[in-house]
């Protein structure tokens, strides 16, 4: 199953059934909080609704958790609903081209049980390079009724991870870049480095040379040296990086996919943690 939509069908699903059809634009800048909100008043995809990846997508963080803890459930069961969106909507987030923002509400949305939701392949841009229209207009949305059914198994919390450090049940997988993952280099937390065993496959990876996303047999290659059978724990700074490679591996078919929405910025959060630096990838 493929959980990316390019322009063109996204085209043909608002020609064809428009009412059916919730937009989410999703844009984001973490050195900037404020951008994407700016670039949605300014022109945005026409009907979206924005969704803010700290105010809406994330809960204040706090001494443990990580920097993007997971919000509460009512919350934004309450907001999905307010966006017009209920189980029976297709729902399509957006990014600013393919970032890591619209598959963050792309998992919040699967994780609380909706069946339809996609991301839009190329973003905002490849809309506006496909020579469609664009408005500054905030659409009002008739509410709705978002009842959430929680899929509680996708997420691990911190023990399960440190439990697996020594059972080695699952493969804990590491979405940042590699000089992150090795500790060269590290702009937004205290300590630098990855959790003892994760293996690094950068989330960006999981796009072509022209920034799409790859297609079903190039994610197979990439992914080929994991075990389908085998639980998979995703991770990345903070819950976020972390959702286009969970993406990817359910489209070529890897069922137990899990979260540590906390990620790194959790984990570095107890003291007695310990960090790994070299590259564990290939053990």
């Amino acid at each position: 199953m493929s959980y990316i939509i390019s322009v063109e069908e996204l085209r043909n699903i608002l020609a064809t059934n428009p009412d059916q059809v919730v937009m989410v634009d999703a844009r984001f800048q973490l050195n900037d909080p404020e951008a994407g909100r700016r670039a949605y008043e300014e022109s945005h995809i026409p009907g979206a609704v924005y969704f803010d990846l700290e105010n809406d997508l994330s809960s204040e963080p706090g001494e443990h958790g990580g920097n993007h803890p997971l919000p509460s459930v009512s919350e934004l069961a309450e907001k999905i609903g307010n966006a017009g969106i209920d189980h029976q909507q297709i729902v399509i987030a957006y990014d600013k081209s393919n970032d890591m923002f619209a598959p963050r509400f792309w998992w919040l949305l699967h994780y609380l049980g909706h069946e339809k939701v996609y991301v839009l392949d190329g973003g905002f841009e490849a809309w506006v390079q496909a020579g469609q229209p664009v408005t500054s207009e905030v659409p009002v949305k008739k509410s709705k009724t978002f009842i959430p059914n929680v899929r509680s198994d996708e997420v691990v919390d911190v023990e399960r991870v440190r439990e697996n450090i020594i059972n080695k049940k699952a493969t804990l997988i590491d979405s940042r870049s590699y000089e992150r993952y090795l500790g060269k280099n590290e702009p937004l937390y205290k300590k630098a480095g990855h959790i003892p065993g994760a293996k690094n496959y950068v989330w960006m990876d999981v796009l072509d040379r022209n920034g799409k996303w790859k297609n079903k047999s190039s994610l197979e290659n990439h992914f080929s040296r994991l075990d389908k059978d085998k639980e998979i724990i995703v991770s990345c700074g903070s819950g976020v990086s972390a959702t286009p490679n969970i993406i990817a591996l359910k489209m070529v078919g890897f069922r137990n996919v899990k979260l540590y929405p906390g990620s790194f910025s959790d984990w570095i959060s107890y003291e007695e943690n310990e960090i790994e630096t070299k590259d564990e990838t290939d053990e």
